[in-house]
């Protein structure tokens, strides 16, 4: 399991890209935005979902990092931290 420095479970690896993505789009696109986006592409979360996603205290499934990716219109691969 990975920790953090206060050693709590780091539950995904995109929560911070996530974040990231969604401030840097013009305009910024809210959680709420990212979640009816998620939504017309078939993924339906919760409302407190995206904020857990982005602390990392929630895993997220291969759906879900692909609708992310779509919805945010980033790469998977940046989403994990694989490219600039």
């Amino acid at each position: 399991m990975i920790t953090d420095s206060a050693s709590k479970a780091i539950r995904n690896l995109i929560g911070p890209r996530v974040k990231e993505a969604r401030e840097k789009a013009k305009p910024k696109v809210t959680q709420t935005d990212l979640l009816a986006r998620l939504a017309v592409r078939g993924v339906e979360l919760e409302k407190t979902t995206i904020s857990k996603i982005e602390a990392q205290t929630r895993p997220v499934t291969d759906i879900e990092l692909v609708a992310l990716s779509d919805a945010l219109g980033v790469s998977i691969m940046w989403l994990l931290n694989l490219e600039k």
